[in-house]
């Protein structure tokens, strides 16, 4: 039988996989769902999510009045419920309650094991690794998700496990009641919050990993599919895992803050070349400060004390108030690379006063006990197998000579949630159909406000198609093209921000249909200010893009947000290219369950003839995509 100490270790390291999964699904439902982002008032939207974490503050409370045993047991049937439920909702309002449920009975669950556990960092540690390395496993496809056997199969797999862990482990506390509530205890505590954030936007996500290996494949700033994409996550992993169960000499206890925050000062302000430097780094920070803070005595008081349960709690306040306050910044119009650091800053200062406050205490217990070597190398087996697996091994496939006709689709995929707040990849690979080339719009690659997808790779994986990435708001939002054709030539520009908070780019690539035929297609997503039209960036897209082609056929699309005859529209006519929608207007793209604004285009260089012209019925993104067959000058 398992001891106390590894039966508390393996309850906490459950329920933070459990808790996670049910986190990727209450962020984007928050925006998806309650409201939408970029129309919802931010605050709002920021209230709402926020309000989940504050009613958690009276767990403590109950954990004192009702005792931890049953408010942990209790807890964790609601959040397993959730949990499973989530996989069988059809979204909407069932969704956003669900995960809201979900999510509160988690922190009365974190509140109560709190109660019991004296040093979190070993459950902590364990759990966010296998949650980490889980995503990676499904190439951060979320198994709620999936609506197949297998999904069933694994998710009641691990919430069986996680209750009766926590039952066990309820009934020997209840007879032992030892608790640990020295300062060291309550500091481990208070970084969990933080360890989840820093731990989801940047040191253990499989999609950020996938991101960060893609730029390194693509030219001038743009990414493009790599081999072995999950690679850097085979290092960050055991990183994370020896750094935080590995003792920590006095001499060498100011690397880990300092390496912290290196790693987020470059995931905020480095370019994104360096976004594996920076992962690497601030996984090796991250478990380190979490070995410091961890590293404390272990006497045992009296069951019902609340300082650590408020410091759980407390935590993963401070968590969705950083959230919130980095991803509001795109709608507010604010800057928000600080935020990271500021987290990773307060997290280094928490672990170094939990390791001050541990020396010279006779009690001090510095080990975990656990094999950290043997876990090290399981945890960068598992990752690099995972990096076999999903690759992605994408190549353009059409190479027997240049087509007479290119059939293609442009569409905001909204970071892949549809109009009742699901992820659902069947349903955007329903829409975009047999098309040769593939604009996108609203592409996200691992925002932890998104639930960490790598929308694009999965996309392009399921479709068949290599992509050219060019950031936007980050190096992990923006625009994609995909072709079935090898392309060439990507570049990317900036376009003017005009007071509109989230960027915007241009990108250029240059479809290769062989034997010398060439198509250059630009790929953007306009952001005006609020109210007013983006006449400004589209004259800067028209600029980019008819020098880009430098007389080649060229396509400009994406989501324009202007209408026919509207300034900016004009601003594309103007500099000599062709509605290729013209003949099917009124042509009408979003919302996509009553669209009535015409603001999603193609155009095109006169030498090419549009036909076909259509938008594709759906509500897989808010937008409907639209799709026309092009045909090529005659060579």
């Amino acid at each position: 039988m398992l001891s106390q100490r590894r039966l508390g270790t393996a309850t906490l390291a459950l329920g933070l996989v459990v808790l996670t999964d049910v986190l990727r699904v209450f962020l984007p439902s928050v925006i998806t769902i309650f409201g939408q982002a970029a129309s919802t008032p931010a605050e709002l939207l920021g209230a709402f999510a926020v309000g989940w974490f504050v009613l958690a503050l009276a767990a403590p409370a109950l954990v004192v009045r009702v005792g931890p045993a049953t408010v942990g047991v209790t807890a964790v049937l609601v959040l397993g419920a959730a949990r499973l439920a989530l996989t069988a909702a059809p979204g909407g309002r069932a969704q956003l309650w669900l995960a809201s449920a979900g999510l509160l009975a988690g922190l009365v669950w974190l509140a109560a094991t709190a109660a019991r556990v004296g040093n979190p960092v070993p459950g902590l540690v364990l759990g966010l690794t296998a949650s980490a390395l889980g995503h990676a496993l499904v190439g951060t496809y979320d198994l709620v998700w999936w609506e197949r056997w297998p999904a069933w199969a694994a998710s009641v797999a691990v919430v069986a496990a996680l209750l009766a862990a926590e039952t066990a482990f309820g009934r020997r506390r209840d007879a032992a009641q030892p608790v640990d509530d020295a300062p060291p205890a309550r500091r481990a505590w208070l970084l969990v919050g933080p360890a989840l954030l820093l731990g989801g936007m940047v040191a253990l996500s499989p999609a950020v990993a996938i991101s960060a290996m893609s730029y390194w494949y693509g030219e001038a700033g743009t990414a493009a599919p790599p081999p072995f994409a999950l690679a850097p996550l085979g290092v960050a992993a055991p990183l994370f895992l020896l750094g935080a169960l590995t003792p920590w000499h006095p001499r060498w206890r100011a690397l880990p803050p300092v390496l912290l925050l290196a790693g987020a000062l470059l995931f905020g302000y480095g370019p994104p070349t360096l976004l594996t430097v920076a992962i690497l780094v601030s996984a090796a920070g991250l478990g380190g400060c979490l070995g410091l803070a961890g590293g404390g005595p272990s006497p045992q008081r009296a069951v019902r004390s609340t300082g650590p349960a408020y410091a759980a709690v407390g935590g993963m306040l401070g968590f969705a108030v950083a959230a919130l306050l980095y991803y509001a910044a795109y709608d507010l119009g604010y800057p928000n690379e600080w935020v990271p650091a500021v987290v990773a800053a307060l997290t280094g200062v928490v672990a170094m006063r939990g390791a001050a406050a541990s020396d010279g205490l006779s009690e001090a217990e510095p080990e975990s006990g656990l094999p950290r070597w043997r876990l090290a190398v399981l945890a960068a087996v598992v990752a690099l197998a995972a990096a076999w697996l999903h690759g992605p091994w994408l190549v353009a496939s059409n190479r027997d000579g240049p087509p007479e006709r290119v059939r293609l689709v442009a569409y905001n995929i909204r970071m892949g949630f549809g109009l009742d707040g699901r992820f659902d990849l069947t349903a955007l690979d329903r829409a975009v159909g047999r098309a040769d080339v593939v604009v996108l719009s609203e592409v996200d690659r691992g925002w932890l406000l998104n639930g960490g997808h790598d929308t694009l790779g999965l996309l392009a994986a399921r479709l068949g198609m290599p992509y050219v990435f060019a950031p936007a708001a980050d190096p992990l939002w923006g625009d994609a093209v995909l072709s079935r054709w090898p392309v060439q030539r990507a570049r990317t520009r900036p376009l003017p921000a005009v007071g509109a908070p989230t960027g915007a780019q241009a990108l250029g690539v240059t479809v290769d249909l062989s034997a010398g035929v060439r198509l250059a297609v630009v790929s953007t997503h306009l952001q005006p200010p609020p109210g007013a039209d983006p006449v400004v960036q589209a004259r800067a897209v028209a600029d980019f893009a008819t020098g880009y082609a430098d007389g080649a056929p060229l396509v400009v699309a994406g989501d324009l947000n202007t209408e026919p005859g509207d300034p900016a529209f004009t601003a594309f006519t103007s500099a000599g290219l062709v509605d290729s929608l013209a003949s099917a207007r009124p042509l009408p793209t979003s919302p996509a369950d009553d669209p009535h604004e015409q603001i999603d285009h193609v155009f095109v260089s006169p030498d090419l003839v549009a036909t076909d012209a259509v938008a594709v019925p759906g509500v897989a993104s808010d937008h409907l995509p639209v799709a026309v067959t092009l045909t090529l000058p005659s060579r």
